[in-house]
């Protein structure tokens, strides 16, 4: 596995919100800290890199905090089932953990059935399928280590290694997730808040279209609560969208030298 392009470091948070309303955190929330030291509505460091995997049409490295991502594109290639002709391509995605990604898992790694249908949900509807019919697209997704937050990460790279395929998108596609632990909303939640969240709140857009494309929420939500979820993953789905552009650009410049 080699690099061939330049890797963007950057650290991206949603800005603060102006409350109109009580505020939401008792004063012992407030003196409770994260496991790795940051605010509540403040994101892990991003680490992304295009053209991670050489033998691939398209490939990308993301790097958030402790979570580890490679995801690996191959395609258009012609569809291996036979099937009638069709006026759009097809998109097939498989997200799996390395036997060393979390303590969890043990010795074996393991496919995720959930995180790859909820992966193919994010990106069918971003891609321009009508520009390769009677093909078909792999998306390989590889978490290398669990750290939390995996499957917005998946997705943001994902994203990434398309558009390094060359892949026709409508836009990029930013995925981020809130936790919510008693009356505090916790952003990008590492794997300790997630195993002690009274509810989970994930959101994928197209940044520059300010669209909405996928809500997952679970667990015991108020309506001020999810307000304020979605406030904070808008602007940080707008932020994350930026830096994901700036590494495209740098990837672009680099080759062209």
């Amino acid at each position: 596995m080699a690099a061939k392009q330049g890797a963007a470091t950057t650290t991206y948070s949603p800005k603060i919100i102006a409350r109109t309303r009580p505020p939401i955190f008792k004063n012992s929330d407030l003196d409770w800290t994260r496991p790795d030291g940051r605010g509540f509505h403040q994101c892990r460091p991003a680490l992304l890199q295009t053209g991670a995997v050489t033998s691939a049409s398209g490939s990308a490295y993301a790097e958030f905090g402790n979570t580890k991502v490679i995801v690996s594109v191959f395609g258009p290639r012609e569809s291996k089932k036979a099937t009638s002709y069709s006026d759009v391509g097809r998109l097939n995605c498989n997200v799996s953990y390395t036997t060393f990604a979390s303590p969890a898992l043990g010795s074996q790694g393991t496919d995720h059935k959930e995180y790859s249908s909820m992966l193919h949900k994010a990106l069918e509807g971003v891609i321009m399928m009508e520009t390769f019919p009677k093909t078909t697209v792999d998306v390989f997704a590889l978490v290398l280590e669990s750290g939390g937050s995996d499957l917005p990460v998946v997705i943001s790279c994902a994203s990434l290694a398309l558009a390094d395929a060359g892949i026709l998108m409508y836009d990029l596609i930013t995925a981020v997730s809130v936790s919510c632990i008693g009356k505090s909303l916790m952003i990008d939640p590492v794997t300790e808040e997630e195993g002690c969240e009274d509810g989970s709140f994930m959101m994928t857009c197209m940044p520059s279209r300010s669209e909405i494309t996928q809500l997952t929420i679970t667990g015991e939500w108020t309506t001020p609560n999810i307000n304020e979820a979605m406030q904070l993953c808008v602007d940080a789905c707008s932020k994350l969208g930026d830096i994901m552009r700036d590494c495209l650009k740098q990837a672009a410049s680099a080759s062209d030298e």
